[in-house]
């Protein structure tokens, strides 16, 4: 009996990995549809570079989603589950926003440039809000032992996404014209709508936020409660801080490499093509080991192991390599920023109230979003006056102020960081 008991514990937790792996997808694919497919397709059209610089613009909502997420807690959508219900309905709203790109024509004039801006705008408000929706569904679905592997896979979900519209789509732009491309790229979010649907339920949420105002400043209200003011300000300097190398390394990866001699061609394929594949390499070994390592030493392992693995990118600037040194630094460098990023969402996910996992974890996102723009700003600063090996190899010291933190907030022998959220401790 305790068998079949174990055995059906198991699976559920594989249907409940894999379905966050199927939203990792439905994550990635509207955003890289309104960004890169969306670009090649203006591009391919002849419109001006000047213009499609400003539809950068578009990624806009999934800067500013933190400040709606609230409402997604307090206006749930009841069936399938509070969850599932918000994101079954923006997976179906863009798809049909994807499919609708199908009635401009093979060619763009001039005219037509405000409304594809104003339609993948829109696209992106509902992406972002999905991205929060889905966010917290992973967050209330999967037990503290299952995060790891959750992380991973929808990190794999993701990587996915970018490979099927960066690859497939562009591939289908290719051979049947960029209409094709967009149909397939909504028809595959259209598919996703039933998977969701039939997705793993959320067990039922005690307390729920009764008011608008709860939902609004309820969070932060709780966050800090639960924390205490000066460890909750140490916990949100750890989650600005725990992936700064990787930040300062990303930030300045292409400008060294074009420096170094390799083409736009050569970077683009390495990185977007075999770096991804390392990536996910990466990312599935990190989830792999999580469950026996637990969060904390994950959060240490791999952190530590994120951090040197810029050296591969010292390397290549001190040393040289050539074509197989590229190929080497991206490998490596990929792959350990892949397990980091395991570890990474699996702390997020730990410190998050169900009851405001949405409010909760877009904020988090927001405030890691400060290392990739304003702490890792100076790296070209820092690069034209040290020169780039010294610059890589500061990179590494970037970690430093993490491991103090994580010296404080997750020591080695406890299981989990100090202010998460512990499901096993009926915490409310």
């Amino acid at each position: 009996m305790s068998n079949s008991r174990e055995k059906n514990r198991s699976t559920s937790s594989w249907k409940r990995i894999v379905a966050v792996g199927v939203e990792g997808f439905a994550s990635g694919l509207p955003l890289m549809s309104v960004s890169t497919l969306l670009q090649g397709w203006l591009t391919a059209n002849g419109i001006p570079i000047a213009t499609i610089g400003l539809l950068g613009l578009i990624e806009l909502p999934y800067t500013l989603k933190l400040f709606w997420a609230p409402l997604m807690d307090h206006w749930a959508i009841p069936w399938p589950d509070r969850r599932r219900g918000w994101i079954a309905l923006l997976q179906l709203m863009i798809g049909i926003g994807l499919v609708s790109f199908a009635r401009f024509g093979a060619t763009v004039s001039t005219n037509e440039i405000v409304a594809i801006g104003f339609a993948a705008f829109v696209i992106a408000i509902l992406s972002a809000s999905q991205d929060v929706v889905v966010d917290a569904y992973r967050t209330d679905l999967l037990a503290p032992p299952e995060r790891g592997g959750g992380a991973a896979s929808a990190t794999l979900g993701y990587r996915g996404a970018m490979l099927f519209i960066g690859a497939g789509c562009f591939v289908i732009a290719g051979q049947f014209g960029w209409q094709s491309a967009f149909i397939t790229a909504g028809t595959a979010m259209l598919i996703i709508v039933p998977i969701t649907l039939a997705a793993p339920t959320l067990p039922a949420i005690q307390n729920p936020v009764p008011t608008l105002r709860g939902a609004v400043l309820g969070p932060a209200r709780e966050f800090i409660t639960r924390t205490g003011r000066q460890r909750g300000v140490l916990i949100l300097l750890l989650v600005m801080l725990y992936r700064w190398p990787d930040g300062l390394l990303g930030l300045m990866a292409v400008p060294f490499l074009i420096q170094s001699g390799f083409s736009p061609e050569t970077i683009g394929t390495v990185q977007g093509g075999w770096g991804i594949g390392a990536a996910i390499a990466g990312t599935a070994v990190g989830g792999l080991f999580f469950s026996k390592l637990g969060l904390n030493r994950a959060l240490w392992v791999y952190g530590v192991i994120g951090a040197f693995s810029n050296l591969a990118y010292w390397a290549l600037a001190r040393f040289g390599g050539g074509f197989k040194g590229l190929l080497m630094a991206v490998s490596v460098e990929n792959f350990c920023s892949g397990m980091m990023v395991s570890a990474f969402l699996a702390l997020l996910m730990s410190l998050c109230n169900p009851r405001f996992s949405a409010a909760q974890y877009a904020l988090l996102t927001g405030i890691y979003a400060l290392s990739r723009s304003l702490l890792s700003t100076p790296g070209g600063v820092i690069a034209g006056q040290v020169g780039w090996s010294t610059f890589f190899a500061l990179t590494i010291a970037a970690a430093v102020p993490s491991l103090l933190l994580l010296c404080v907030l997750a020591p080695w022998k406890e299981r989990l960081p100090r202010g998460a959220f512990d499901l096993s401790r009926d915490a409310t």
